[in-house]
């Protein structure tokens, strides 16, 4: 009996979906939720690499079926997930048959190149207030709370979680945000776009 074409993806936030040294399952296409990408130092240190939300692409899952090498970072549903995961002889033979399919992935290939090319720039060009400061702008709800701790911040900005707590003490002095239990709260957005920016 043939394989299927490909399977249903479904599951709750928190979901490890795969981690340094598994195999690829197949090529996932979300239609539904974000997952979480991120390296692991021998420390236990965190960097966030990227992002995926449909329409978009793991670039740890497409090397894998390309090279045929395992994942090398772990990848965490951010929100509960719904979509396909597409087998590799479906996803070799859907690149080589179906023109749009193939020009949406070079596509989310190109672009998840220019994410990790902004990381590259924004841990050894940028400072690290303007990094801190895009984190909690780009991790904010539509309240202007962030619903992260410290040591997630530290993966955020590739730095640790000691660091983030000054900064954050000096950004609270500073009244450009509140520290709550469970919460950041973002007090003058303004100011943290211009350090954002890097501005001041």
């Amino acid at each position: 009996m043939n394989a299927p074409a490909s399977t249903p993806l479904k599951c709750p936030a928190g979901t490890v979906l795969f981690q340094p040294g598994q195999e690829c399952p197949g090529f996932v296409r979300l239609t539904k939720g974000k997952i979480r990408v991120l390296l692991t130092s021998a420390s236990g240190r965190e960097v966030v690499l990227y992002r995926v939300e449909p329409g978009g692409l793991c670039l740890q899952t497409f090397s894998c079926l390309v090279e045929g090498k395992t994942y090398s970072a772990t990848g965490i549903a951010e929100t509960d997930l719904e979509g396909e995961i597409i087998s590799h002889s479906n996803f070799r033979k859907k690149l080589e048959t179906d023109p749009s399919f193939l020009s949406s992935v070079l596509g989310a290939v190109a672009t998840r190149f220019f994410d990790y090319e902004r990381l590259v720039e924004d841990v050894a060009l940028t400072s690290f207030d303007a990094r801190l400061a895009r984190a909690l702008i780009r991790l904010a709800d539509a309240d202007d709370k962030v619903p992260a701790t410290h040591e997630q911040l530290a993966s955020e900005t590739a730095s640790g979680r000691a660091f983030v707590s000054r900064r954050l003490a000096e950004f609270a002095l500073r009244g450009l945000v509140e520290r709550h239990r469970g919460f950041i709260a973002l007090i003058d957005k303004r100011g943290l776009e211009r350090i954002a920016a890097d501005d001041v």
